[in-house]
């Protein structure tokens, strides 16, 4: 499914996206300013494992496209079948794109898929707590606070506090 919103444009990755500026983006302490992914330097062996988990069945990777650039990816992943549920996480790899509400529509599209095609029941995400832009994105969105886990990530040298964020599939129908 390929969803458009503005000049934002979700589709399925495909492992041909995984080149380029891309293999710079988990290296980049801007783009990891505030998630574990520049805890380590990426290897040949952890592209191929992301490339293999592109074909899981909980999981929905899509780039985002802005103006036909891939500047990201946002997923609905750790889906339950059981529960219908599911966890929302984006990188925005281009920093030129940060601020411009491009996370906010490409989310807005991942969770409508969740809810309208996967029939999930609640999406979730979570994010450190001075992750601000992506806090303001999941309010934006109509998510909800629904804890907080003190001190849980290491992060730039401090622990720092994760906070979680959900939405039911009746609320978000309502506010989008």
């Amino acid at each position: 499914m390929i969803y458009t919103e503005k000049e934002v444009t979700i589709r399925p990755l495909k492992k041909g996206d995984l080149i380029g500026n891309y293999l710079t983006w988990m290296d980049d302490p801007i783009v990891t300013k505030y998630n574990s992914h520049g805890l380590f330097p990426q290897s040949e062996k952890e592209l191929e494992e992301f490339k293999q988990s592109l074909d899981s069945k909980n999981k929905i990777v899509w780039a985002i496209l802005f103006d036909g650039l891939h500047i990201g990816n946002v997923s609905i992943q750790s889906i339950n079948t059981i529960n219908r549920s599911g966890e929302l996480a984006i990188v925005i790899g281009e920093h030129q794109y940060y601020q411009k509400g491009v996370g906010t529509i490409a989310c807005k599209l991942a969770i409508t898929h969740a809810f309208d095609k996967l029939n999930l029941h609640r999406v979730f995400t979570g994010t450190s707590s001075t992750n601000l832009g992506m806090r303001k994105v999941a309010e934006k969105l109509g998510m909800k606070e629904e804890g907080r886990f003190r001190e849980a990530m290491f992060l730039n040298g401090e622990y720092v506090d994760i906070y979680e964020y959900g939405i039911l599939k009746g609320k978000f129908k309502d506010e989008n």
